[in-house]
């Protein structure tokens, strides 16, 4: 059975306030590393009109030297 990988929410605080969350989902990098990745639009309040985007990135610390290597 495959296994089963979490989903990470981050979440942008301003003084204690929420704005904005993002979700980070499992990843297998171009690198060879793995971890978790998310992108999207976060609100801060002011007078960005349309906001910022965002991402996220988590990368498991030698998770590209763990992986066995092929011929």
């Amino acid at each position: 059975m495959a296994e089963v990988k979490p989903t990470i929410t981050v979440k942008f605080l301003i003084d204690g306030k929420e704005v904005g969350t993002l979700l980070l989902t499992a990843k297998d990098f171009k690198t060879g590393s793995t971890g978790f990745y998310g992108q999207g639009k976060v609100s801060l309040d002011d007078d960005a009109a349309k906001g910022y985007q965002a991402q996220v990135q988590l990368v498991k610390i030698g998770s590209k030297e763990a992986k066995p290597q092929g011929n």
